[in-house]
């Protein structure tokens, strides 16, 4: 044996290769454990680091193992529920067969106790003070209930996933305050208490470093703005109607003081104002907003107060999409029917401060950017740095033209992928003309007012000879993208030729 495979930081980094990027990655850590005693542990660790059910880990117990095999089979082809029914009429496990089991769930890192997992019942026996899984850091509890969680909680979880706000999230938080990841995924908004309940228990956490939950009340804010530790806050209200009066005996937060990520999805456009107006977010990297789309001018609004955050000299990325706009918009297809006045939003004005931007998306169904090529030399003189820019609407005619997006381009040296809407049928700008090159751009899609480009073949030589670094096209472009396959093609040729020669 090679003296390499003796060091043990060498064997975890061969093993662990093994389990992300070979087939049958878990079978050959089972061959390498009853290979070697140098093999054994590391190889064992590893096998049983993750485990996504019970299974596995009872099918180790010897009077369980056929039961366990035999119904996993039957389930692959037919319903879980019905096929582990019987079960519960089993023994829970002995004390031998407990020291079976601890022998692999000592082992475990990562565990999923999945929806009504019936299996939970053989652990049942097992006294209240033993550490089944004294070395498990992350749980996923998908049961509705509580019962035997304990022996699912010792002192090294640090990441918890709970499926919904019920009595197991406060027990949960009542036993390990010390949580550093939180996420829960559903919760009813006809239902107060769930709410109050969530908030309340969110309160009892001292140390979250990540927090993935349904909206909040203000007093949960208040203290999530006093965890140092906090670094990124998910709220997602999952497309319901419900509304946090946060309004109501509102006060100014103390500030967010390391929070780098903030995401409020599916929530209403007044409930990320207000939460916006009363907090600062000193440390804030990256913002990401979706929601239905509100009225022009709540949309303004949201724009300015996001333009009035502290983040301004910091925010690395803004992403933002609005949709499902209800009312009636003029049709695509007709030329004749300019866009509602109301409906143009200017939003790219209230982001020129953030000057540090290195990612902006912005993408709206039902309302129009305003955008044209004054307004993007001026965005893009504002964001140097810039590496992806995505700006879509439902706009009518595009008023960007390739003269202004290579004028504007030229401001922002590191832009990777682009996004946007432009004018392909009034080409202002002379094919002949010696190019600028952009090397730095690799993935690009020109959304146009039509579902092709017309003139496909002279913005197919545009992009060739102005934007030398393509590998990536698409949006509007399809028909683009065969004759510039046919330019690159015969360029080839040429440096062969002369390679050749």
């Amino acid at each position: 044996m090679h003296q390499a495979l003796l060091i043990p930081e060498v064997l975890l980094d061969i093993f662990a290769h093994l389990t992300r990027k070979i087939p049958l990655g878990r079978k050959s850590l089972a061959a390498l454990a009853t290979t070697c005693k140098a093999f054994h542990e590391p190889a064992m660790d590893l096998l049983w680091a993750e485990v996504h059910q019970l299974e596995p880990l009872l099918g180790c117990i010897t009077r369980l193992h056929s039961i366990i095999y035999t119904q996993h089979k039957w389930w692959t082809s037919h319903d879980y529920h019905s096929t582990w029914a019987g079960l519960p009429d089993l023994e829970p496990l002995s004390a031998h067969e407990t020291c079976q089991f601890l022998r692999h769930s000592a082992r475990v890192q990562s565990l999923i106790i999945p929806y009504h997992d019936r299996l939970v019942h053989f652990l049942s026996a097992i006294p209240i003070e033993t550490c089944v899984f004294p070395g498990l850091q992350s749980l996923t509890w998908r049961l509705s209930t509580p019962k035997y969680m304990d022996i699912f909680l010792p002192h090294t979880l640090r990441k918890c996933h709970l499926s919904t706000v019920n009595e197991t999230l406060k027990y949960l938080v009542a036993r390990r305050s010390a949580l550093e990841h939180l996420s829960i995924d559903h919760f009813d908004p006809r239902a107060a208490d769930e709410l109050s309940l969530l908030s309340d228990s969110v309160r009892l956490c001292k140390r979250l470093v990540r927090l993935s939950c349904p909206p909040l009340d203000w007093a949960a804010w208040k203290h999530l703005s006093n965890l140092p530790t906090l670094l990124g806050v998910q709220i997602d209200a999952k497309r319901s109607a419900f509304l946090w009066p946060l309004e109501r005996d509102m006060f100014n937060s103390s500030p967010f003081l390391n929070l780098r990520d903030l995401s409020i999805m599916h929530s209403s456009a007044a409930y990320i104002i207000a939460v916006m107006e009363h907090s600062q977010f000193p440390s804030l990297i990256k913002f990401t907003v979706r929601l239905e789309l509100p009225s022009p001018a709540v949309a303004e609004q949201l724009f300015h107060t996001l333009s009035q955050c502290t983040t301004s000299q910091i925010l690395e990325e803004i992403d933002i999409i609005l949709d499902d706009y209800e009312d009636d918009y003029p049709d695509p297809d007709n030329d004749q029917d300019p866009p509602p006045p109301g409906n143009i939003l200017t939003v790219i004005p209230h982001l020129l401060c953030f000057t540090q931007l290195r990612i902006l998306e912005l993408d709206f169904q039902g309302s129009y950017i305003r955008l044209d090529n004054d307004i993007l030399l001026v965005a893009m003189s504002a964001w140097p740095h810039i590496h992806t820019l995505k700006i879509t609407d439902s706009s009518l005619r595009p008023s960007v033209t390739f003269r202004g997006l290579f004028t504007a381009m030229r401001q922002c040296p590191h832009l990777d992928s682009l996004e946007i809407v432009i004018d392909t049928e009034n080409i202002d700008i002379d094919p002949n003309a010696e190019p600028t090159p952009h090397t730095s751009l690799r993935t690009l899609e020109l959304e146009t007012d039509h579902y092709w480009v017309r003139n496909p073949e002279a913005v197919a030589s545009i992009i060739f000879t102005w934007l030398p670094c393509i590998d990536g096209a698409g949006g509007g472009m399809e028909n683009v993208i065969f004759y510039l396959e046919r330019l690159r093609a015969a360029a080839l040729d040429a440096v062969e030729a002369v390679s050749y020669n």
